[in-house]
């Protein structure tokens, strides 16, 4: 009985340190992005770039090879540069708490769609909880005269959103978290480079762009994608998507903070309208 609420803290730890690396990707994003000392390329490069060489390392320390294999898993590859790299862009104008509020509930909807077609078993209490934190998805969203967001970062932001929960819902397959994630950051920086390639005509970046890009990276990306992965698995797609509806939540209260943002009545009413919704779709039956 003991081992077993030890796997369950265990696991609520992981869950937590996971969410909490999610968060602060935006903070950090937002934090490099709106000095315009870096670009938003450069900072999605040096993300991936770095996070591809943390994890090589920690790979390598642990198998004592580099054996990867570049005949498969590129979809999972590609849905996080896609993630990345629409992300970054996104930042160019959003706030970090409002980005990461559209983010993750468009990353719920998506996997819920897939949990859908998955055939999991989908109670009443989850299907109402859905419902009501999409209402505050669309209330945010729902042109006003005095709140306005840019709907083509907003676009942006979905997409980000849709590409991280396909590439959620595919690492539910993982049955080794550091092989999967260290393949699918090498395999991105790829797609990383070739974006680059075709479609950048100038870079820019200071010290202290530099520094943080490196820290979302290695830290917040790498090791929080790395532990990502080792939970998923143990969860449902479901409750993977939920869960994840706390990551703005967290984001925004680190914007407030770190970043000073302004929190507008329609921030806070959608906020709370999620939040609602999230402890109405994991409350069990009794």
């Amino acid at each position: 009985m003991k081992s077993e609420k030890f796997i369950d803290l265990k696991l609520f730890i992981f869950i937590f340190i996971a969410l909490l690396f999610l968060s602060a990707n935006s903070i950090l994003a937002r934090v490099a992005i709106s000095t315009q000392n870096i670009d938003a390329f450069t900072f999605t490069f040096l993300r991936i770039f770095s996070g591809a060489i943390l994890l090589l390392i920690i790979y390598f320390y642990k198998n004592k090879n580099l054996k990867l294999n570049f005949k498969k898993n590129w979809l999972s590859s590609f849905m996080l540069f896609l993630y990345a790299i629409c992300f970054s862009y996104s930042f160019i104008n959003m706030y970090a708490g409002i980005g990461t509020l559209i983010l993750f509930a468009v990353v719920q909807l998506s996997m819920i769609l897939i949990a859908l077609f998955y055939k999991e078993k989908l109670t009443s209490n989850k299907i109402f909880g859905v419902l009501i934190a999409f209402s505050g998805l669309v209330y945010l969203l729902y042109p006003k005269e005095d709140f306005s967001i840019s709907f083509f970062h907003a676009f942006l932001m979905i997409i980000a959103g849709i590409s991280w929960g396909v590439y959620s819902v595919i690492g539910k397959k993982s049955t080794n978290a550091t092989y999967n994630t260290t393949d699918n950051f090498l395999k991105a920086s790829i797609f990383t480079i070739i974006f680059g390639v075709l479609f950048v005509d100038f870079f820019k970046v200071d010290l202290f762009t530099f520094f943080i890009a490196i820290t979302s990276g290695m830290i917040t990306s790498a090791l929080g994608y790395l532990i990502w992965y080792e939970v998923l698995p143990k969860i449902e797609i479901f409750t993977a998507s939920i869960l994840q509806l706390l990551v703005p939540i967290i984001a925004i209260f680190l914007s407030l903070i770190i970043l000073d943002e302004k929190v507008s009545f329609e921030l806070i009413v959608s906020t709370f309208i999620i939040l609602f919704g999230i402890s109405i779709a994991l409350k069990k039956k009794v």
